[in-house]
């Protein structure tokens, strides 16, 4: 079988307030919780584990390939939040349009970069 992507765990300050920011933003599935895990299950079948950490944690970047009308609704719905048009944060608000599509960074509540796009890079 050739390796597929599986799950991943994000470090959390409050994670049922992480999976719940993550299902609205990815119109995701909730998918059953164990253990120190709110977990979140997107289309592909792919888990997104939540849970606080023991120790403090450095930020980290996860990017999400979205389509066109699914990326509309999340801009909506960060709309009253901090996002750029670049990683570096200089342009505040607006979107960029590189790579044949359309893309946006923000801060999830836990401090994590998050990506948002609508073509993939390569």
């Amino acid at each position: 079988m050739a390796a597929r992507f599986d799950h991943t765990i994000i470090a959390s300050t409050d994670p049922a307030e992480m999976a719940a920011f993550y299902r609205d933003l990815l119109e995701a599935d909730e998918a059953p919780s164990w253990g120190p895990f709110v977990n979140v299950r997107l289309t592909d079948g792919v888990l997104l584990q939540f849970a606080a950490p023991p120790v403090d944690f450095p930020p980290q970047h996860y990017a999400f390939l979205l389509d066109d009308a699914h990326f509309d609704r999340a801009r909506a719905r960060i709309a009253d939040r901090e996002h750029w048009a670049d990683p570096q944060r200089t342009r505040p608000g607006e979107i960029n349009t590189g790579h044949g599509g359309r893309g946006v960074y923000l801060l999830d509540p836990s401090g994590h970069y998050l990506e948002l796009l609508t073509s993939p890079y390569l």
